[in-house]
């Protein structure tokens, strides 16, 4: 079994086993992925995109396309509201922007919600 997995990249232990989709050591107690390179490089493409297809960056002023109901709020964020300098997080379910809504506070956003200016 341990014939077919790779050895150990920090201290070339034979002794790797498999732990889920990672490989683990049990001498150095490294973990590591056993996907080749190229797959690991498309898997940590994380470009964050708006809902026109325009990528994202931390720092940019977006613009909310669509009407949003806030939990615990009477009000609704409205169509053309401006939120700047936005961050891109890896947050709850499919929310990967951090941003500050005058008038709502912090909160975490879709990019499929927003176009950027």
């Amino acid at each position: 079994m341990t014939d077919s997995l790779p050895p150990c990249p920090e201290c070339s232990s034979e002794y790797a086993y498999e732990m889920g989709a990672l490989l683990v050591c049990p001498i150095c107690a490294h973990e590591w992925s056993n996907e080749p390179a190229d797959q690991a490089e498309a898997a940590e493409d994380t470009t964050v995109k708006d809902a026109f297809g325009t990528v994202l960056a931390d720092g940019d002023t977006v613009t909310i396309i669509k009407d949003l109901k806030v939990k615990g709020n009477a009000t609704a964020i409205k169509v053309g509201t401006k939120v700047r300098n936005i961050r891109l997080v890896d947050g709850v379910g499919d929310h990967d922007i951090d941003c500050k809504v005058d008038g709502f506070g912090s909160m975490q956003l879709k990019s499929s919600v927003v176009k950027k200016v």
